[in-house]
C-alpha cells in the first residue's frame, strides 16, 4: 500500500489517499482438487480401460453407474435436507456447486464398477452404486468434535456386494488392468499410476504415512506368514507387484474423507488394515483387502462413538456431582 505527497500552487502539502491493495485470491480449496483430481484420474483410467487396457465389463456400464451414483446422491441429500430443515447441499451456487457435490458420486460409481465383475447383470453393479453413495448418509460418528462418516464408501459398496451376492458377483480379474498391453506398457501402466498417486496423496490428501503404514505392514504380515505358518514369500507379497494393489494403494485406502488426519495416526490405520489382512489370509478370506478395509473402518467408527458415550456419561456424573453440591449447600444454608 502506497500513498503519494504533492503540493499544490497555494504551497500547502497534500498527501493523496493510500492506493488500496489488490484483492487476493482465496487458496484453492485442497479437498476439491484432490476430489477433482481423483475424479479425473478414475475417469481416464476407465477410458483408457475399455479403449487399450481390456476391461471386460460392458462399456455402457460405467456410465449407467455414474448416473445412478448421481441419482443416488441428490436423492439421499434431498432427504436428509428435508428431515434436518436445512438446505440441500447442492443448491444455493449454481451448476459449480452442484459439479463439486457430485464428485464424490462419481468417483464411487466409477470405482465399484470397475472393481466388480458381474457377468451380463448390471444390477449388483448398481447395488454397489447405491449401498457406497447411502453409506455416508447412515453410518456417522462423532470424530474429533464433528460428525462425519466413516466408512469408505466405495470399498464399502464393494464390500457389502461381494458378502451378499458372492455366488455370482466378484472382483473384477486383475490381468484386464494390462491384457492388451504389451511387454512395455505392462511395466510402464504401474509406474505411471503410483507416479500420479504419490503425487496425488503426496501434494493434496497428505496422505503419504498412511500409504507407509499399509505398505510397512504389508511386508511385515506376510514375512510372519511365510515364517509362522510356511506360506510361499513369492505368494505373500508377489500381490504388491500387481496394477491392482498399487491402484488399492494410491486410490482406494487413502480415502481422506474415512481416514484420520494426524501422521500419527494414518500409520496406525494402514498398519492395522495389513494386520487385519494378514489375519484374514490366515483364515482363507477372500476379497481380503475390501474386507480388512472395511473392518478397520467399523472399528475406528465404533471406537469414536465408544469416546463420545464415555465423554457424555463424564459430563452427566459432573453435572449429577454439581446438582448435589448446590442442593447441600442450598439445605445447610
Amino acid at each position: 500500500m502506497t500513498s503519494t505527497t504533492w503540493q499544490p500552487s497555494d504551497g500547502s502539502v497534500t498527501t493523496s489517499p493510500a492506493t488500496p491493495p489488490a484483492p487476493q485470491k482465496p487458496a484453492p480449496d485442497a479437498r476439491y482438487l484432490a476430489l477433482r483430481n481423483f475424479a479425473i484420474s478414475i475417469s481416464a483410467l476407465n477410458v483408457f480401460g475399455y479403449t487399450l487396457l481390456g476391461f471386460e465389463q460392458p462399456w455402457l456400464w460405467p456410465i449407467f453407474a455414474v448416473l445412478t451414483g448421481y441419482v443416488a446422491e441428490i436423492a439421499f441429500e434431498t432427504l436428509t435436507a428435508w428431515a434436518y430443515r436445512r438446505t440441500p447441499r447442492y443448491r444455493g451456487r449454481g451448476g459449480r456447486g452442484v459439479y463439486e457435490f457430485l464428485l464424490p458420486a462419481h468417483i464411487t460409481a466409477l470405482a465399484v464398477n470397475m472393481l466388480l465383475y458381474a457377468n451380463n447383470q448390471f444390477w449388483p453393479i448398481a447395488f454397489g452404486v447405491v449401498v457406497g453413495v447411502g453409506a455416508k448418509y447412515v453410518l456417522w460418528a462423532p470424530i474429533s468434535g464433528r460428525t462425519r462418516h466413516y466408512m469408505n464408501p466405495s470399498n464399502f459398496g464393494i464390500a457389502v456386494t461381494l458378502v451378499l451376492f458372492s455366488g455370482w458377483v466378484s472382483l473384477a480379474p486383475p490381468y484386464e488392468f494390462t491384457e492388451n498391453a504389451n511387454s512395455f506398457w505392462r511395466v510402464m501402466i504401474p509406474v505411471i499410476i503410483i507416479t500420479a498417486g504419490t503425487t496425488l496423496n503426496g501434494l493434496l490428501t497428505k496422505r503419504i504415512p498412511l500409504i507407509v503404514g499399509w505398505l510397512g505392514g504389508f511386508l511385515i504380515q506376510g514375512f510372519v506368514r511365510h515364517w509362522i505358518w510356511d506360506v510361499s514369500l513369492y505368494g505373500a507379497l508377489g500381490v504388491m507387484t500387481g496394477v491392482a494393489f498399487v491402484l488399492f494403494t494410491n486410490y482406494m485406502i487413502t480415502d481422506p474423507g474415512t481416514t484420520p488426519m494426524k501422521g500419527r495416526n494414518q500409520f496406525v490405520f494402514g498398519a492395522s488394515v495389513a494386520t487385519v489382512y494378514g489375519v484374514l489370509m490366515v483364515f482363507d478370506v477372500v476379497y481380503t483387502m475390501f474386507y480388512a478395509t472395511a473392518l478397520v473402518c467399523l472399528g475406528r467408527g465404533l471406537l469414536w462413538w465408544a469416546l463420545h458415550l464415555r465423554s457424555k456419561r463424564q459430563q452427566q456424573r459432573a453435572a449429577a456431582i454439581r446438582a448435589n453440591i448446590v442442593g447441600d449447600g442450598g439445605t445447610s444454608s
